[in-house]
């Protein structure tokens, strides 16, 4: 045997170690759970087990979400590469468990959404069959998505799916029909606000920094205004979004907070910049170098509110299983007690760091290229678009709005390249039948020229010379070269096919899962 058929074989053993260390840590994880709940908890009989079932469940499901739903607030971060892969992990996992445990709230809705009515549901026992099925179809779905390199929206898995066992076990009537209405909305409600709102930061930035002859002195004006936006949107969200179950906030007091702190920040950014504008190139990477920090902080921030509410998606039907269990009939509402709790907020972080890195990868550099100043937009557009859809009372996926910030900003990018291309195609064309090296230097002091002194080239020579048309076919060529460099379509339509698909498939699940284990406790 050759020693590269050796080094073959160790590397595919080293990816099948790895593999089953994962595998491993997460056994470790759901068998520590089963063990805690029947020794600690007390409860015995048929509700005893079910219980152990579904804080199982609970913890592979938390493990799900932190393996699909935190790569939306750290993979602009990652791609950006304002930090690198294992600080946002440490972060993301860090913030989330402080975000669960400090501000997940000590009560949840029994239903999610309300989208099912409990009193359509006969018996305790039914409705642990159906809280368990909606449990375990919404992280097997997760799970699937996940290793198809798919971000979905965890809420949207979890509300298919207690909606597909509730009608199993309640009939259609069970339903709330009306709040599925607001659930399909949000499908394009949130990554439409997310885009535009992404795409209008990035936009603004060109035009008042990287588009200017002096970036320098364009940044240190505008560096600070945008910063401090960024502080009060951030301090704004974290109030209504993070802090919203612990600490009653209106939406005014909320945003009068956010402005002081907005302000207060501006102003320190803005005398750190005078302090360091000498030590500043005049290239976009220099500037770029000014959104790290921010970029940071953003992660920790998003990480934090997500924690404090998508926790629930896990451990919602779990506390609600357990109040069940104890109290013997179904409230609507339900305390979620401490050892659920950190089953939710220790399984995410678990989740993040095992499986986390595939759909960080997939947010931050498999959709489009970020660099620093695109990531900023992109969080910009997570905070921004949760207030507005707060106030105007639209529903809204986290998840959904970082994946249409990403989108946004990539087919920005690519409108502006494309009207670049078409300004060249002009260029060319006005000078048909030049020599090469009078194309050239036009060229080159067009690529040098500031946006205005473009478009003032390009009139003056429209004024003088006569257009030669390209063919029909040349236009789409170039066209089509900047459209697959900047956006990738196959991308586009995997994640949108999973958007689509995530409530039907995880109801269907619910519901096939459902009649197994009441056909089981029925043999």
């Amino acid at each position: 045997m050759e020693l590269r058929d050796l080094a073959d074989i160790e590397k595919a053993t080293k990816r099948g170690r790895r593999e089953s260390m994962r595998m491993g840590t997460g056994l470790f994880f759901i068998v520590g759970i089963m063990l805690y709940t029947s020794l600690t908890i007390g409860i015995q009989g048929p509700h005893g087990v079910m219980l152990i079932i579904a804080a199982m469940i609970g913890g592979y499901m938390a493990m799900n979400i932190g393996a699909n739903d935190v790569a939306n607030n750290v993979g602009p971060a990652v791609g950006s590469r304002a930090i690198t892969m294992v600080g946002a992990i440490v972060i993301a996992a860090i913030f989330e468990m402080a975000g669960a445990l400090i501000a997940g709230g000590d009560v949840v809705a029994t239903v999610q959404k309300g989208i099912i009515n409990p009193a359509a549901i006969a018996g305790t026992d039914r409705f642990i069959w159906l809280m368990t099925a909606a449990l375990l179809a919404g992280a097997i779905w997760l799970n699937i998505a996940t290793a198809f390199g798919a971000p979905v929206s965890t809420t949207h898995s979890i509300i298919g799916a207690v909606l597909g066992a509730g009608i199993a076990a309640g009939g259609v009537d069970a339903a709330n029909w009306g709040t599925l209405t607001g659930i399909v909305a949000s499908w394009v409600i949130s990554p439409v606000l997310g885009g535009v709102i992404a795409a209008g930061f990035l936009y603004w930035i060109k035009h008042t920094i990287t588009y200017r002859d002096d970036m320098v002195a364009a940044a240190r004006r505008m560096v600070p205004i945008l910063i401090g936006l960024m502080a009060f949107s951030f301090s704004a969200y974290l109030m209504i979004k993070g802090l919203g179950k612990v600490w009653k906030v209106g939406l005014l007091p909320a945003l009068g907070i956010g402005a002081a702190i907005g302000l207060l920040t501006h102003w320190l950014i803005g005398r750190s910049m005078a302090r360091n504008f000498h030590t500043l190139e005049n290239t976009k990477p220099s500037i770029n170098a000014l959104f790290t920090v921010p970029l940071i902080f953003a992660a920790a921030l998003l990480s934090f509110a997500h924690g404090a509410n998508d926790v629930a998606n896990a451990v919602g039907p779990l506390a609600a299983i357990a109040d069940a269990v104890q109290s013997g009939h179904v409230g609507t509402k339900a305390s979620i007690p401490l050892w659920v709790m950190m089953v939710g907020a220790i399984g995410i972080a678990i989740g993040l760091m095992l499986y986390g890195p595939k759909l960080i990868r997939t947010v931050g550099s498999e959709i489009t290229e970020l660099d620093q100043m695109r990531a900023f937009c992109i969080a910009m557009a997570a905070a921004l678009t949760v207030i507005v859809a707060s106030q105007l009372g639209l529903p809204v996926s986290s998840t959904h709005i970082a994946v249409g910030g990403v989108f946004g900003v990539g087919f920005l990018r690519e409108y502006i390249k494309q009207s670049y291309s078409k300004m060249i195609e002009e260029i060319k064309e006005h000078h048909a039948g030049a020599d090469k090296e009078v194309v050239e230097d036009f060229l080159n002091r067009f690529g040098k020229a500031s946006l205005n002194e473009k478009r003032l080239m390009l009139q003056k020579l429209k004024a003088h010379t006569e257009p030669v048309d390209l063919t029909k076919f040349e236009r789409k060529q170039i066209r089509q070269v900047y459209r697959q460099q900047l956006v990738k379509r196959s991308a586009l339509i995997k994640i949108a096919a999973a958007w689509i698909i995530t409530v039907p498939v995880s109801g269907t699940l619910a519901a096939i899962i459902y009649y197994m284990i009441f056909g089981m406790v029925h043999a």
